[in-house]
């Protein structure tokens, strides 16, 4: 990114001269404030009026745009369909100048039943599936509203809501919907804008609608009520929601957070103790295809070696057969590592970062949302009626004319007969308004019988009963309350739990127990060979191999470690900074070339060096000792480490490093020094740590430790002397204690001064 340039210091920015900035009906401005000024723009157009959903009705712009346009089509759900290319047509001459297919798109989305929880468009034809092919073009499907989008636009031409001019100031199209649906958290929304997401899963509307009932009594309820009320997102593919109630309610009580979604999943039983597992569900926005390849590739690398093969027997509904390797096999180990390694198990963010009634981007609580969206409907309610009452003393107004039209119909007719001029003298002669003596003219004589007298006078009554309701309706808040609260209760019995489409899709679970999966269930156990060079070269061969001296290294490089391990091992590395690094044996580089550097994979210094490569066995004790003579026993739990970083066990001050690492299995230990002084003495001596310096093995005047081994004292202590091994058993007069100097070591110990 550019930087701005720095001005010097005191400097004062010029002010451009009015007559500088005009030159020919050119403006002069600056780049960086032209930049400012048209990427903001951009920004706010993004977040406003393309990425993030309105709280009150829960839709984009497009998709707004898009039902508008099919009820202007009358596209109800009572009639028939309409092919979508004429729809996008209308969409995107009207309303939407953008792409015929972003628009098509959408138009699809709305239609999935498999990506809306309660979709709003009724598609008939190819509108793709769960697997992830796309929808057929828009010439060949058709589209008409559902119900759920119908209560969107319901009392739309009731001056329930403002209209703007459209792009080209042709048409006119709402700034928002009257939404008698909760349609924001019901079906859910995605965005990107710039600077900032949007995020919010499907929920079910029955328990929505109880939420609301009880903020209509309770505004400011808190988290934890509505958490009960709303216990989670409610997905179209339903699967099992296995989030803990804590989290459940730290993330509607905040508007972030997530929710761990998994497949539901049964044991079916077969023949001769066999079994298979059938996943019948899957996690939300997971396609099928890919997951299905997900697990074929794991099983190809090896990956899930507990599993044997997976199968699509899906039809209509979902039914992916997974067979075990073995039926002695656990189900929910094999699951478990499913679980982890594929989308079978899958989060589902939480971003509550909506458009307030204001168009301002904030991040809501789900409290804030539903208020919102209660809010947004009092004020449909309230403009409604107002709406109504107009209508009703408009024509209440017309009606009282009629009405004394037929008490006088004799003289209004003589009026209309003779006179040349016969509205004023109407309106004169029985003190009618313009308006009321224009629709006594207008009126036809076959609607002057007794019968038609009698229609008009039961109109007038039930609307004057209509005008008093709704006057008394404007005055009393709390009565329009009462009216959002009937209609969320008629939104509840349309869309709710007794319905095919509002019954409950995902379970709601417990935190599954930790179950620990074993290193088999995630990596095939297979015999290796790991070669390691002097300069740190690391791979592994397949099989347990002899060292015959084939084995090829860099030029200037040789052979430092030849183990046999199994894939599943880990491998234990201690360095000369005194820590211990950890590898798994699956991870190390396979084949016959020279591997790849340890560095590279461990976050090891250029100057640290390996002193021990073995397999890691928990429960085993090792002796670590430093080169200033100091040193402790450690249990090899304690040196397991968990990152790149390795684990520091042997603390080693500036001038000092680690130099050896040896398995304390005996009862005696012996140090010699680079002084070749040899002394000997209990283990019992010796502290168990965890982590530190240690206590002191051998003193020195000059130089330090040069090997230390632990050995059990009735068998002797064994070196090794070229090709020979030898056993001294005579040690009395290297026994001592601990921190002493020693004696200069047997005939025939190594002048290199190591046991080995």
């Amino acid at each position: 990114m550019a930087t701005r340039p720095s001005k010097p210091s005191g400097a004062k920015r010029a002010a451009p001269s009015p007559v500088a900035e005009r030159v020919g009906g050119i403006r002069e401005v600056g780049l960086e404030e032209a930049l400012s000024e048209r990427y903001l723009a951009y920004a706010l157009s993004t977040i406003t009026a393309r990425s993030l959903p309105d709280v009150r009705d829960g839709l984009k712009p497009v998709h707004r745009r898009l039902l508008y346009a099919m009820r202007l089509l009358r596209l109800d759900p009572a009639s028939g369909y309409k092919k979508c290319a004429r729809v996008v047509g209308d969409v995107i001459g009207k309303f939407h100048p953008h792409g015929e297919q972003s628009v098509y798109d959408a138009l699809v989305r709305l239609a999935q039943e498999f990506a809306a929880r309660y979709p709003l468009v009724d598609g008939q034809g190819n509108f793709g599936n769960i697997d992830g092919d796309g929808a057929a073009a828009m010439r060949y499907t058709e589209a008409r509203l559902t119900p759920a989008a119908e209560a969107l636009l319901a009392d739309i031409d009731e001056d329930t809501v403002d209209f703007r001019p459209t792009y080209d100031g042709e048409e006119k199209e709402p700034l928002v919907l009257p939404a008698a649906f909760p349609n924001l958290l019901a079906n859910g929304a995605n965005g990107i804008a710039v600077g900032m997401a949007c995020s919010v899963p499907p929920h079910n509307v029955g328990e929505l609608c109880d939420a609301m009932l009880h903020l209509i009594k309770f505004p400011n309820a808190h988290a934890a009520k509505l958490a009960e009320l709303v216990p989670g997102p409610d997905f179209p593919t339903g699967g099992i929601l296995v989030e803990s109630r804590a989290t459940i309610v730290e993330a509607y009580k905040t508007g972030r957070g997530s929710f761990r979604v998994r497949a539901r999943w049964s044991v079916e039983k077969l023949s001769h103790g066999t079994w298979q597992i059938v996943v019948t569900e899957v996690p939300y926005q997971v396609q099928k295809s890919r997951l299905i390849e997900r697990i074929a590739t794991l099983i190809t690398e090896k990956k899930v070696p507990l599993l044997g093969d997976v199968r699509d027997e899906s039809a209509e509904d979902i039914r992916l057969v997974l067979e075990p390797k073995s039926r002695t096999v656990e189900p929910d180990v094999l699951m478990e590592s499913l679980f982890r390694a594929t989308e079978l198990e899958s989060r589902i963010s939480l971003n509550l970062n909506v458009l307030d009634k204001g168009r301002l981007p904030r991040v809501m609580d789900l409290r804030e949302a539903l208020n919102a969206f209660l809010a947004h409907r009092h004020e449909v309610v309230e403009r409604r009626s107002k709406f109504r009452l107009a209508k009703a003393e408009d024509r209440l107004e017309v009606l009282d004319g009629y009405l004394l039209v037929y008490l006088n119909v004799d003289e209004v007719i003589r009026i209309i007969r003779r006179e040349d001029e016969p509205k004023p003298v109407l309106m004169r002669k029985f003190k009618l308004n313009d308006r009321q003596a224009e629709a006594v003219l207008d009126l036809r004589l076959r609607r002057l019988r007794k019968l038609e007298e009698d229609a008009i006078r039961k109109e007038h009554t039930a609307l004057s009963a209509e005008r008093k309701d709704l006057r008394a309706l404007l005055k009393d808040q709390d009565m329009r309350w009462a009216v959002v609260a009937d209609e969320v209760r008629d939104t509840k019995v349309k869309f709710g739990p007794k319905t095919a489409l509002g019954k409950r899709r995902t379970t709601i679970a417990d935190a599954p127990a930790e179950i620990e999966v074993p290193t088999e269930a995630l990596i095939e156990r297979e015999p290796i060979t790991v070669i390691c060079s002097a300069k740190g070269w690391i791979r592994a061969v397949k099989g347990h191999v002899a060292d015959d001296g084939t084995a090829t290294y860099k030029e200037g490089d040789e052979r430092r470690f030849w183990i046999h391990a199994e894939s599943t091992d880990k491998l234990s590395m201690f360095a000369t900074n005194g820590r211990f690094y950890t590898l798994g044996a699956d991870k190390l580089p396979r084949g016959r070339g020279h591997g790849e550097p340890v560095r590279l994979m461990l976050d090891m210094g250029e100057a640290v060096e390996i002193l021990t490569l073995g397999v890691y066995r928990p429960g085993e004790k090792l002796l670590v000792a430093s080169s200033d003579g100091r040193g402790f026993v450690v249990d090899t739990d304690s040196t397991l480490a968990q990152t790149k970083n390795g684990r520091q066990v042997l603390n080693v001050s500036d001038g000092v490093t680690a130099v050896a690492c040896v398995p304390a299995v005996g009862d005696t230990v012996a140090v010699v020094g680079e002084n070749r002084k040899l002394v000997l003495f209990p283990l019992k001596e010796l502290p168990e740590m965890a982590r530190g310096r240690g206590v002191t093995l051998q003193k020195y005047k000059d130089g330090g430790l040069a090997d230390v081994r632990v050995f059990v004292k009735r068998d002797g202590l064994t070196w090794r002397l070229g090709e020979n091994t030898r056993t001294e058993t005579e040690l009395r007069d290297w026994m001592g204690k601990r921190a002493q100097a020693g004696r200069l070591p047997p005939k025939g110990f190594p002048k290199s001064g190591r046991f080995s």
